[in-house]
């Protein structure tokens, strides 16, 4: 049995009933194994539980990284909107990694909460570079009002995580409504 398909049960499991709510014997009966052989692919459920979220964080790093190519050249509200709708449009498309993700950074295991914030702000940082040149570069078009790039970047953040916590209360159809009208204010109150 590959590590693979482990990572894909535990991606299940873990989305769906956290990681105090998994046991390994779970994960090990979806795939087909014995519990200890388990431990021939991760030493510990904690690595298990690192190993699916790096994976999950990893897949959206690389889609950020080709949608910020793809947008490179576009005008500011542009590079900003496509980056929120696509950011939940791919959560929308795989909901079980929206779930996992939700679990992981609302509701962290007490035992891997600091290890989980250190990972995700790391993960942060390097979203928070191309989207800080962004605004840097609204401003100096006059595109963007004249403010702290640094707190146009704390909004937005808390309209993207907003967002994703709206995914998770509506339907699709009213989400993209609810998405499209909240973009519109954010819009307003930065742009000149």
């Amino acid at each position: 049995m590959t590590a693979n398909a482990i990572k894909s049960a535990a991606l299940r499991l873990f989305a769906s009933h956290g990681y105090e709510g998994t046991p390994l014997s779970a994960i090990a009966k979806e795939v087909g194994i014995k519990t200890p052989s388990l431990y021939a692919h991760f030493e510990s459920k904690e690595k298990l539980f690192f190993a699916v979220y790096e994976d999950v964080q990893d897949e959206h790093a690389r889609k950020l990284e080709a949608l910020i190519e793809s947008v490179r050249l576009e005008p500011t509200e542009t590079k900003l909107y496509r980056i929120l709708s696509e950011t939940c449009r791919n959560y929308l498309l795989d909901e079980e990694k929206a779930a996992f993700l939700k679990r992981a950074m609302l509701f962290p295991p007490s035992s891997l909460a600091s290890e989980l914030q250190a990972r995700f702000l790391e993960a942060e940082r390097k979203q928070s570079s191309f989207l800080r040149g962004v605004f840097e570069s609204g401003i100096r078009e006059g595109t963007i009002r004249e403010r702290d790039p640094d707190d146009l970047l704390a909004a937005y953040y808390c309209l993207l995580d907003g967002s994703f916590v709206q995914m998770f209360y509506y339907g699709p159809e009213r989400f993209r409504e609810r998405l499209q009208s909240v973009w519109s204010m954010f819009w307003e109150s930065v742009s000149r």
